[in-house]
Formats: C-alpha cells, structure tokens, sequence
C-alpha cells in the first residue's frame, strides 16, 4: 500500500487578526518575524490609508516600500519586481485589495519568505487563501502559491472602501454554495479527493452570508465584519482542501468566461453571485435563496443589472467547462446546448 498517496497536506495561518486602528499592532507583529527589514507591497491609497501608518509605527525595523501602479495587471508588476527585489527581507507585507495580495503571494514564494496578508478591501476571497489569480494567454487562473502567515484586517479601514466592492466579496462568498455541489459531484463522477469538513467550512461561509443580507445590505458595521470574517473563513478552507474546490466550481468558471468574453467586465463577485443563481438551479437546489440574498445586499441579481446580454451569459456558460477542463462540475456533466441555456434564464428570472 502507498502510505504517500493517503497524505494531505494543510495549510493554515499562523494568527488571525480582526479590529481597528491596527498600524501599530502590524509594525510589532512584523518586527518579531521579520526582524530589522521587510518588503512592503501596496498601492496609492491603501498606503495612504494604513501603510504610511505601519511605517511610522515600526521601531527597530526598516521598511521597503514599493508601491504599485494601481493600473497595472499583476503580470506587469511581477515582471517590474523580477529583478528589483533584494536580499535579505525577512517579510513580505502586501497592504491592498486583491492584485496587490496576489502579487505579495507570488513574491513570497519566489523567496520563501513568511507573508503578511493585510487587505484594505472586502472583495473577495484571495485575503485568506493560498490561491493567487494570474493571468496567461487572456485567460485569468487561479494557482496554489502559499497561504499567509499572519491576516489582518484593520475594519476600520476596510470599512472606507467603497460598498460595492463589499457587496463583491458577498457574491464570491454566495458562490460556494454551488461550489461544494461540484466539488462532491466530482467526486462521486471521477472519484477526485473531497474534504468533507473544508466543504462544509465553505458552505457555512455562504450561508452565513445570505442570512446576514440585511444588514450587510444596510451597511452595518456588523455585516461587514461578518463579510471579513466570512472571506477569511473560506480561505481557510481553501488551505484545509489544498486546493480553490471548497470555494470555486461551475459559478467561477462561468466567471472567468464572462471575463474574457468582455472588454471591461463586472466586478469578479458580482459575476460570481449572478452565475450561482443559474448554477444553483443547475443542482436542484434553492437557486431562490441565492437570487433574494444577492436583491437583499443590493448586489447585482439579473443580467441586466450587471450590464450583461443573454447571448454574452450563453456563450460564457458554454466556453466555461472548457477553462478548466480537469475540474468537473454541474456543467461538465450537462453539456447545455443555446436553447436549454435561454430556457433556464428564462425560468429563474434573470435575463
């Protein structure tokens, strides 16, 4: 028997830390890693808003800082830091949304160096995982890179950032209820690894999301928070499995076809909440639960408020299963031809 083959690996955060005016609670928990130098990746604002701060707060240690083009794709940073980064750093601090986080993460594999994953938004899930989105050949992927070491959320700035991206982080997070549907049916079809306590992590994420819409919906303190805690949680799963399954499946698919088929498209969650209503009724499941949460956020809910056509939506729906054609979900199985594509859309009510 192959004692190897029975091993799975997990991957967890070191500390966890909600709460606010956190600067000087960043510069000492960095000091005592990192020592006297570390490498800060942010861009324009973050840095004005919490970096600026952890830099003034610090003793002892010596910061780099390298602010990013806010425009830029993380291709293009990586290539700008490829042979400007020096030895020596004993961290990695990335303060932003997520193209900063992901850039932070490659750079901190490269040099295998303890990450600290400081987001100034709620947009999505990245904060907490050991996924990092990378671009290549006009499609957007998601990679295993490294978990971070330490995650703080500083909610008082978080809650500065603009709703919507807030409101984005709720629909990665409704997405999981369709994505652990298809992580159990690729296991029952291919028979792939399935982690049963990372999928109900996941699916706890979404549920307690769609619960907390009201409040969330009215901006509360509170159901922020809870949307930190919620895309924290299911990064956390995503180092359980070792892999995006508990988080990702035919709704981000879905997703990331709608990103390549549009020249300035929605916001990732808002595309992600829209396609697990229509994955969701894929499953049998309660795909009204989904559509009523998202109205309920004042998220996007049909394709017209996302800015989206029918026609575009049909033809993402059926490059998708094409993007990854290793991860077998709902769509994998169904193979669903213009006709059946329109006909749900019409039934569900979000065209």
């Amino acid at each position: 028997m192959d004692r190897a083959a029975d091993i799975h690996a997990m991957e967890l955060p070191r500390a966890v830390i909600v709460g606010e005016r956190l600067g000087p609670v960043i510069a000492e928990r960095v000091r005592a890693t990192a020592g006297s130098r570390a490498l800060m990746l942010t861009s324009p604002t973050p840095y004005k808003l919490l970096g600026k701060k952890v830099e003034e707060a610090a003793e002892k240690i010596s910061f780099d800082v390298v602010i990013l083009d806010s425009s830029s794709s993380v291709n293009e940073w990586l290539d700008s830091l490829a042979n400007n980064i020096r030895a020596g750093y004993g961290a990695i601090i990335g303060i932003g949304g997520g193209r900063v986080l992901d850039v932070a993460k490659v750079v901190a594999e490269t040099f295998n160096l303890p990450l600290f994953s400081i987001p100034t938004v709620a947009s999505h899930d990245g904060i907490a995982s050991p996924m990092t989105s990378i671009r290549k050949e006009g499609h957007a992927y998601s990679r295993k890179s490294v978990m971070p070491t330490e995650i703080i959320a500083d909610m008082e700035v978080i809650k500065l950032a603009p709703m919507r991206y807030t409101i984005s982080g709720c629909g990665d997070l409704v997405a999981k209820y369709s994505a652990v549907r298809d992580w159990w049916l690729g296991h029952r079809e291919t028979g792939e690894y399935y982690g049963r306590y990372a999928a109900h992590l996941a699916y706890l994420s979404s549920v307690v999301v769609m619960r907390s819409a009201e409040i969330i919906g009215k901006g509360e303190a509170d159901g922020i928070r809870t949307v930190v805690e919620a895309l924290i949680s299911a990064g956390v799963a995503m180092g359980i499995a070792g892999s995006s399954r508990p988080c990702s499946g035919s709704e981000h698919l879905i997703a990331h076809a709608l990103e390549y088929l549009l020249d300035s498209p929605p916001l990732h969650g808002e595309r992600c909440g829209i396609a697990t209503i229509f994955t969701s009724y894929l499953h049998n499941a309660n795909w009204r639960r989904v559509k009523q949460a998202l109205k309920t956020m004042h998220a996007p809910s049909t394709l017209k408020e996302l800015g989206i056509d029918e026609d575009v939506f049909t033809e993402a729906v059926k490059l998708a299963p094409n993007l990854r054609k290793e991860r077998y979900t709902i769509l994998h199985k169904l193979n669903l031809k213009d006709e059946e594509i329109r006909n749900i859309l019409n039934d569900i009510g979000i065209s």
